[in-house]
């Protein structure tokens, strides 16, 4: 039977723990031994569209992604150019968030294989390099800026031209046309704060008009020594971008809405 013929195919070219569960007419569940991070299984379905037989995920990659991970998130910045490099280098489409392989010339083993690493990979953006992680921090931060504030009132990686020209001391997002502009620091980590402290102290050396706000990724992985200091110089604080991105979208529009 074709079924069977199948199923020695997957085993000899990927592993034995696999096994075929018909659910249909020319539409099979695919068991295998492979999981995700939190112990689930990935979910993989080998069905026939019209004369060509293809291994499809039905969404459950995406799905199981969007626990953790913004949807919005997965589909632009770094976290997308991952996915599509994945897609790319195993030959997998994303079919309006579907993830599918077509089998061509019976390579069904091949398939299989090239479609569990594809889905294996995607999943992997959970476990991110800490550079990376903190680039994308970074990137979700602009993004916010840009989705909630005029083009023309902000300005990313702003120093004072005229008693910083070079640049030394600067502030990762610049808010203008307020009676007091807004100076804002995206934290990720110790350092930044460290350096936030300092380039606030200068500000206030220079007799800056502003208002210092802060957007800690997690404030909880801040020491607390660094964030006592840093509490001297910036009063507004937002202790966690991810939880607290609603009411960052709330305090900005409160501030741009009031008259110069």
């Amino acid at each position: 039977m074709i079924t069977d013929a199948i199923t020695q195919e997957f085993k000899r070219k990927v592993c034995e723990e696999i096994r075929l569960l018909e659910e249909g007419k020319d539409r099979f569940r695919v068991f295998t031994p492979f999981r995700f991070d939190d112990g689930d299984h990935l979910a993989i379905v080998l069905k026939k569209e019209k004369e060509n037989w293809l291994l499809s995920d039905e969404g459950h990659t995406y799905l199981h992604l969007s626990y953790r991970i913004n949807p919005i998130d997965l589909a632009t910045g770094t976290r997308r150019e991952l996915i599509e490099y994945a897609l790319q280098e195993f030959q997998v489409e994303d079919r309006y968030g579907e993830l599918i392989i077509r089998i061509n010339e019976n390579e069904y083993g091949n398939a299989l294989f090239s479609f569990a690493q594809a889905l294996l990979k995607i999943s992997d953006i959970n476990y991110l390099s800490r550079e990376r992680v903190k680039y994308t921090f970074y990137e979700d931060f602009r993004s916010l800026i840009e989705k909630n504030v005029p083009k023309n009132r902000y300005t990313f990686e702003w120093h004072d031209p005229q008693h910083d020209p070079d640049g030394v001391y600067e502030v990762d997002c610049y808010i203008n046309h307020l009676k007091t502009p807004l100076y804002i620091y995206a934290l990720p980590n110790d350092n930044k704060v460290k350096d936030a402290t300092i380039s606030l102290f200068q500000f206030e050396k220079w007799q800056n008009n502003f208002y210092p706000v802060a957007i800690f990724q997690d404030e909880s992985a801040i020491s607390k020594k660094v964030l006592k200091k840093f509490s001297k110089v910036c009063e507004k604080q937002f202790p966690n971008f991810k939880n607290n991105q609603e009411e960052i979208i709330v305090y900005l529009k409160q501030v741009l809405s009031i008259a110069e």
